[in-house]
């Protein structure tokens, strides 16, 4: 399975810590495993050679807690079990990896990066098993451990992820085709592990799910009310949705939360005000609603409101999003035509805004309940009345994706920014060829 020595590492552990494990397995020797073509073959290496000798640069970061690991040679009885373990033989299937146990495994597998989670499920069924089980997932989200990709779409059905910390691309499988849902308004979240599509079908509504562990769409999921045009955001696991339009067009004040662990729907108590075409996003562990459009008016609602998951309920927040027309005071502010929901974004429990029209940056200042200009947005982010451009926190960072109309549009960029007490000062961080309009973007973390 895997060219070259197979390495494992041991260090001096404390008497209370030998019951547990003797070993410390290197997590890069994993994904080379996972990336090998080629049957396992023993070579001699020094005993006590430091691992930092056999290890790159990424390696070496694993065990830099560890100064006393040393390399040293597996045994030929050792070396059988191991490759008896990869062929689904007679060895332990919990263990993973036999020599190592399966608890020390998972820990080195929880700081791989989740892009080589792939390579390491084709080693053998064990680790696709222990992959599609989705508990390194579970276990990375209470250690704090989460990669942060953007998922969009420039091309209807067709959707790519950008890992921004290692630059990579990855093209998602092709949605299935469906001409009424390819042309209806769409939705999407990223919760937990998936990635959700909502849409419209002939006569009814339509929920798509790519789900990162098999690498697959599906659809059959329902929520109680079904719904479009909502705001929605997710924390960790689980999401809420807020208002939008039911089948009929008829405007809606209910929401829901959905829990993706478990794959439930939970109807919760409804907003004060009914809105479609509105944004959402959680900070300080409380659920937002912003701006939309009311019952029976084409201007846009300068309110907003808070959900609070602990009390279960919702207060009216006045004048929290004035509009990019309106001014503070007003309870409704002229809509422009088509105008997308409100571009917002939430990075380390600070609300930001893009103005597509003045093409600047706005942060909100919570305790005045006041937004304040800071910067301009990327010279390329352009829209349509808001549509077409993508504006997301990403971990720590915000990013906006869009492209030039000239040129034909096929280039789209995606821009990062560090959010601190300056100006934007927006960093590159990838070009592809590809439709400039973003049709639609959520992001991943886990």
């Amino acid at each position: 399975m895997l060219e070259g020595p197979s390495y494992l590492v041991s260090r001096d552990l404390p008497s209370s810590c030998e019951q547990e494990s003797k070993w410390i397995y290197n997590a890069f020797r994993v994904i080379e495993l996972a990336n090998s073509k080629h049957r396992l073959q023993e070579i001699p290496v020094r005993k006590s050679c430091k691992v930092q000798d056999a290890l790159d640069q990424g390696s070496r970061q694993l065990v830099k807690d560890f100064p006393n690991i040393f390399v040293i040679q597996t045994n030929q009885q050792d070396d059988h079990d191991h490759d008896q373990n990869h062929t689904g033989g007679r060895s332990d299937t919990s263990s993973l990896i036999h020599q190592l146990g399966r608890d020390v495994t998972i820990n080195c597998l929880l700081r791989c990066s989740r892009s080589d989670y792939g390579s390491i499920a084709s080693v053998n069924q064990n680790f696709r098993s222990l992959i599609r089980s989705g508990e390194l997932y579970r276990l990375r989200r209470e250690m704090g451990i989460a990669e942060h990709w953007v998922y969009f779409s420039c091309k209807l059905l067709e959707w790519k992820a950008f890992d921004p910390i290692h630059r990579r691309w990855m093209n998602l499988p092709q949605m299935p085709n469906n001409d009424c849902f390819m042309c209806a308004d769409k939705e999407s979240l990223a919760v937990g592990t998936e990635l959700l599509v909502f849409g419209k079908e002939i006569t009814s509504h339509v929920i798509y799910r790519y789900d990162i562990l098999t690498n697959t769409w599906s659809s059959g999921m329902r929520m109680n009310t079904p719904r479009c045009l909502f705001g929605s955001a997710s924390l960790g696991e689980i999401a809420i949705l807020a208002g939008g339009c039911d089948p009929l067009g008829n405007i809606l004040n209910s929401a829901e939360f959905y829990n993706s662990e478990t794959g439930t729907w939970v109807t919760l108590p409804s907003m004060n005000k009914a809105r479609k075409k509105c944004s959402g996003v959680f900070m300080y562990n409380k659920f937002y609603v912003i701006g939309g459009m009311g019952v029976g008016t084409s201007k846009s609602l300068t309110c907003g409101e808070v959900y609070d998951m602990t009390t279960r309920t919702w207060t009216v927040i006045p004048d929290m999003f004035p509009g990019y027309n309106g001014g503070v005071g007003l309870t409704e502010a002229p809509a422009a035509v088509a105008e997308a929901p409100p571009l917002v974004a939430v990075v380390n429990n600070v609300l930001y805004a893009a103005d597509y029209a003045q093409k600047e940056v706005r942060r909100y200042e919570k305790d005045r309940n006041l937004w304040v200009s800071i910067g301009r947005l990327p010279d390329q982010a352009v829209s349509m009345n808001g549509w077409g451009l993508a504006f997301r926190a990403c971990g720590d960072r915000l990013i906006v994706i869009g492209g030039p109309r000239a040129l034909g549009g096929r280039i789209i960029e995606l821009n990062s920014w560090i959010p601190d007490e300056g100006p934007p000062q927006w960093e590159l961080l990838a070009q592809k060829r590809s439709g400039s309009f973003v049709y639609n973007c959520t992001v991943m973390g886990c």
